[in-house]
């Protein structure tokens, strides 16, 4: 099928089975039914046993036709978000997602569904990614895993990962396009009444970094709190060591002991993150907002939010203008 032509009706539609976890993530669990209730799919459930009751928010309970052996029958399994961090997932359903992997299934996670993935040790020496809140969660418990908390999803062939929530909806549309095209993905995603693609990475989406505060009450707090609040001028490291006190060796060497980075790359983010205030509450132009953020000319402004934020300034306005 062509990049041209809708999803059809077709005589051998792709097994999409989706596992439910206990608890489970309802809207990540809605997800995949909503994307693959489409001609050219089949979806089935598959609870952690044949019958189970799985838990979800405000007293709903969801009741499994099928238990993991349903996977056996999948060309595509899914797994949503549901618990993560010391959550154990059972042990048949780690034993038949490792089974469908080396049958060559396709496995895709949303969310901290990674979580589920990781423990069955198929994302060992892989990158993947997940929610940005929980990436360093993730990178501790699985340290062989290469965690990527900027991407909205990663295509790996075989595995599929994604970011938190409405990222799910982006892997689940990627998928769509890959089996039957990009229009296939435009036509479900008008359906669902949203956009086949996204700009930019969860970068945009996490929260700007807040100053760090020095370990030691009178460390570099006043510093950094007269630099926070002259972000616009065109202040040096060389000016900041001077009203440390320090020379400009010991001040670095202060500086990433108590602040965790060096003294260009927090000054670097700090005005990246008074440019997203600036565009998140404001009507003032690129122009001005590099001005007042300090990081020069409009240009200047472009090349360092694309590189912190993965977007640009006048897509992340659009996205988050209306809601501020």
């Amino acid at each position: 099928m062509t990049s041209e032509q809708p999803v059809t009706q077709t005589e051998n539609p792709i097994r999409v089975v989706v596992t439910l976890l206990d608890p489970t993530s309802v809207f990540e669990l809605a997800i995949p039914l909503a994307v693959f209730n489409s001609e050219g799919y089949e979806l089935v459930l598959a609870g952690t046993a044949k019958g189970a009751v799985h838990r979800g928010p405000a007293g709903l309970s969801l009741t499994a036709e099928h238990g993991p052996e349903v996977l056996r029958t999948a060309d595509l399994i899914v797994v949503p978000a549901g618990m993560y961090g010391e959550y154990v997932p059972p042990a048949e359903l780690v034993t038949e997602l490792r089974a469908a992997h080396a049958r060559g299934v396709r496995i895709a996670s949303l969310c901290t569904g990674a979580y589920i993935l990781a423990a069955a040790g198929l994302l060992d020496g892989r990158t993947a990614a997940t929610h940005w809140q929980y990436a360093d969660d993730l990178r501790r418990d699985h340290p062989r895993v290469r965690v990527d908390d900027r991407s909205l999803y990663l295509d790996d062939g075989d595995i599929l990962t994604s970011a938190g929530t409405a990222a799910g909806i982006d892997l689940c549309l990627h998928i769509v396009r890959t089996d039957y095209g990009s229009a296939a993905a435009a036509e479900v995603g008008r359906r669902m009444v949203i956009a086949p693609h996204r700009e930019g990475d969860q970068t945009q989406y996490a929260m700007p970094p807040a100053r760090p505060v020095p370990a030691r009450a009178q460390g570099l707090g006043p510093v950094l709190d007269w630099a926070s609040g002259r972000l616009h001028e065109p202040i040096t490291i060389a000016e900041l060591a001077d009203r440390a006190g320090m020379s400009l060796r010991t001040f670095g060497r202060h500086f990433a002991e108590e602040v965790g980075t060096t003294p260009l790359r927090w000054l670097n983010q700090q005005r990246v993150a008074r440019a997203r205030e600036l565009l998140e509450t404001t009507d003032l132009t690129v122009d001005a907002i590099a001005d007042r953020s300090g990081l020069g000319t409009a240009d200047g402004l472009r090349q360092h939010f694309h590189r912190a934020v993965g977007t640009t300034p006048a897509a992340y306005r659009r996205t988050f203008r209306g809601a501020a």
